[in-house]
């Protein structure tokens, strides 16, 4: 189901109560500014149109009594979905290709190319190069393809499945555009936080990016409060424990396999600061 436009409105017409009407009907909508106006978004022509006749009667949002029906509209298919989310989908789908390539982690030969620096096996023992080495033969796109690596089923089960939570919630926000910038930004701090940290090693994972997303939906939820980037009670406690129990070294221990933990905080901070800045340019579009 794609976005429809609803209307367009001088920066400075305040829509704040029918966005807050909205809300309170849980329609789900998108506001930001483009072209110097502020643009509403919905999902769906026909929730387009409904929206469209209740702002003409409570432009401000401020309707007495009972609180006018707006349809929700219907329940998305899982094509849909992939339509109005093209770039949450081309990554998932780019996961999916190199984990069938590097035959789930297990192909090293494959891997090699994709690692964030090169390396090779003698024997049973891995050596790895150092980035200035591996970038100084011009392999750039290192810096990122750690992110699309991921060793076993359960690596890439987590990671894809909470891209496509998060993923969709920025793509609907902030476009195609805003979350495949995020998501190279993301990849690209969490790979050299954990290259600063642990020095040359062998990683790779969408949890970087992951806890990227997660980190600019909750700061720009709290400067710039909005339906799409409220999620659901106990997630952001959740993912923060979690990544407080990996820090604890409990996994490595128990000889689970490491964690890349730098990479995690790496993402987090980044995300926290995309969010602060995106929240503070929405407050100020508002």
């Amino acid at each position: 189901m794609t976005a429809v436009v609803v209307l367009r409105a001088p920066l400075d017409t305040d829509l704040s109560g029918f966005v807050a009407l909205l809300q309170r009907l849980r329609v789900p909508h998108r506001v930001a500014e483009e072209g110097g106006e502020q643009v509403l978004w919905v999902p769906g022509e026909a929730l387009a149109g409904q929206v469209r006749e209740l702002y003409a009667r409570h432009p401000q949002g401020d309707a007495e009594g009972e609180l006018p029906q707006v349809a929700a509209p219907a329940r998305e298919g899982f094509v849909s979905q992939l339509r109005r989310s093209p770039v949450t989908a081309l990554v998932l789908l780019a996961t999916f290709i190199v984990f069938a390539v590097t035959l789930a982690g297990e192909n090293f030969s494959t891997i090699r190319w994709l690692s964030f620096v090169d390396f090779r096996i003698d024997g049973e023992s891995l050596y790895l190069n150092y980035l200035d080495a591996t970038l100084a033969s011009g392999q750039w796109w290192r810096l990122i393809t750690p992110m699309l690596i991921h060793f076993g089923w359960l690596h890439l089960a987590m990671n894809s499945l909470w891209y496509w939570e998060l993923g969709r919630r920025i793509e609907f926000r902030q476009g195609a555009i805003g979350l495949l910038g995020l998501t190279l930004l993301f990849g690209l701090s969490s790979n050299f936080a954990q290259y600063w940290w642990a020095g040359p090693s062998l990683f790779g994972g969408l949890s970087g990016v992951l806890y990227g997303l997660l980190g600019h939906c909750w700061i720009y939820q709290r400067l710039a409060p909005n339906p799409a980037y409220r999620l659901p009670p106990g997630v952001l406690v959740m993912m923060l424990a979690w990544l407080a129990i990996c820090m604890t070294g409990i996994f490595e221990l128990l000889q689970f396999g490491a964690i890349a933990n730098a990479a995690h905080v790496g993402g987090l901070l980044t995300g926290c600061l995309t969010g602060l800045l995106g929240g503070m340019l929405a407050r100020r579009s508002a």
